[in-house]
């Protein structure tokens, strides 16, 4: 009897001991399996996530604690992993360009206001760095001999930070008209919407000539409901239009692309441009629209650009 109660005894041992050792090689398998993922994740950081501590602890080492570990790597990026490090925003100045173009940013907003008051800038600042802005910052670097790039690296962006003041924000966020963008060379003949992404205007033309100009507002880049790119025409019109997606008023309404439109917002006119159409092109000037609207037929070209 005893020797059979020290058999169950030695087996319940033994399986307790699997067990635990099963435990464990889960949970350095769980942290070592998530360690990997995370840095390739959080690599523009340049910093592995703080996730692998928990695999140091589960050998039996001493782990430093969690906020020490986040500090650590947060003030460098991983020596072991070459990828985390070279997509750091934190490299020395050079190695790649805080600013370029295709780059939207409130730090671009904020460029925009500075250039502008540096007299190279010469409409309202949009957030995104196009052509114009590219054009902006080369001038200064010309005017202040510096490479000229027209990207903006830290010894630019220095310069200008001590040439010109922090923007108020009505100059970050005019609530005045916003000047025209040079029009598209599509938009050159014929009857057209002229829509730039770049200036957020509106200028509809006739030949050539600006007949009437406004600010616009757009859905979110890089999103389903962003405003698609192209050359499009006026579907058809609509005086009084409720969305039938999000039962919202959409007088005045020019469609142009599978459901997208010219209309006019009044959130557009309350908010500014502290919020986005659905994809929709937003208008908040009521009377200029409708303006608009009695002189544009349908099968007028629209074409939207950056």
């Amino acid at each position: 009897m005893h020797r059979r109660t020290s058999v169950v005894r030695r087996a319940a041992l033994a399986a307790a001991a699997v067990a635990l050792a099963t435990g464990c090689t889960a949970q350095a398998v769980g942290a070592a399996g998530s360690a990997s993922p995370s840095v390739s994740e959080t690599s523009g950081a340049g910093s592995p996530s703080a996730s692998a501590s928990p695999s140091a602890s589960a050998s039996g080492s001493p782990s430093p604690s969690p906020s020490a570990s986040a500090s650590e790597a947060e003030a460098s990026p991983s020596a072991a992993s070459p990828d985390a490090s070279e997509s750091s925003d934190d490299k020395p100045s050079g190695a790649k360009p805080l600013m370029a173009k295709g780059a939207e940013s409130e730090q671009v907003r904020e460029l925009q206001a500075r250039l502008r008051q540096a007299g190279h800038f010469d409409r309202s600042p949009t957030a995104f760095y196009g052509s114009i802005t590219a054009r902006a910052v080369t001038a200064f670097q010309k005017k202040s001999s510096l490479p000229e790039t027209g990207s903006v690296d830290e010894t630019t962006w220095q310069r200008l930070l001590a040439t010109t003041r922090k923007p108020t924000e009505n100059e970050l966020r005019p609530p005045t008209t916003l000047e025209l963008d040079t029009p598209d060379p599509r938009c050159m003949t014929g009857r057209v919407l002229c829509i730039s992404k770049e200036s957020r205007t509106l200028a509809w033309m006739i030949d050539g000539k600006v007949v009437s100009a406004m600010d616009v507002r757009f859905g979110v880049e890089g999103t389903e409901l962003q405003t698609r790119e192209g050359v499009f025409k006026v579907d058809r019109k609509e005086r009084n239009w409720t969305s039938t997606l999000y039962h919202t008023p959409m007088p005045y309404s020019m469609f142009f692309s599978r459901g997208q439109a010219v209309h006019y917002s009044a959130d557009f006119a309350a908010k500014g441009y502290n919020g986005n159409s659905h994809g929709c092109v937003n208008v908040r000037d009521k009377e200029r629209l409708a303006k608009m609207f009695d002189e544009v037929k349908a099968g007028d070209k629209v074409v939207v650009h950056w």
